[in-house]
């Protein structure tokens, strides 16, 4: 019986992508990320990045690409995939959820050094406990592109796996 409960599961997030993709990391709103209030994502002083945010009290975000997770904060607030192009991504929960010291972020199975694919599970995020304190926009910055040309969509609601880049 939990075996069947198990494979429903893995069957949701059976996101098969090529190693150039970079994909929506939850259901919810890509927006704009200069209307976050924080200056150093707004103005995109990480790097090119877009935001996203999400409806309901809980949301599990996965991983925007096949890569490894390259930076796992024990916090779970923040995390980093280098994809097998050598991009690298920073996913950023919230604005000061620094400050939070973890309390509303579960870290799943996965630990920094592991092999991701697109869709893999990293983070659950209380947001209901987290909104009471923190504006709960999440960042996806290229922290290094790679040489690469990397081009966002136009803000629009997205799901899990949907491909965020033109």
């Amino acid at each position: 019986m939990f075996n069947f409960f198990k494979k429903k599961e893995e069957l949701k997030n059976n996101i098969v992508v090529n190693d150039d993709a970079i994909v929506a990391i939850a259901d919810g709103q890509l927006i704009d990320v200069t209307t976050v209030p924080d200056p150093v994502f707004a103005e995109k002083m990480m790097g090119d990045s877009v935001a996203f945010t999400y409806d309901g009290d809980k949301v599990v975000l996965c991983s925007p690409a096949n890569g490894e997770l390259s930076v796992l904060f024990p916090t779970g607030h923040a995390f980093g995939i280098t994809t097998k192009r050598g991009v690298e991504l920073l996913v950023h929960c919230g604005v000061n959820t620094v400050e939070a010291n973890g309390d509303g972020f579960t870290v799943l199975s996965k630990k920094q050094g592991d092999s991701v694919k697109a869709g893999d599970p990293i983070v659950e995020v209380d947001l209901k406990k987290l909104r009471a304190k923190y504006n709960m926009s999440t960042m996806l910055v290229v922290t290094n592109a790679n040489a690469q040309t990397i081009q966002f969509i136009e803000p629009t609601t997205v799901k899990l796996g949907q491909s965020i880049i033109k």
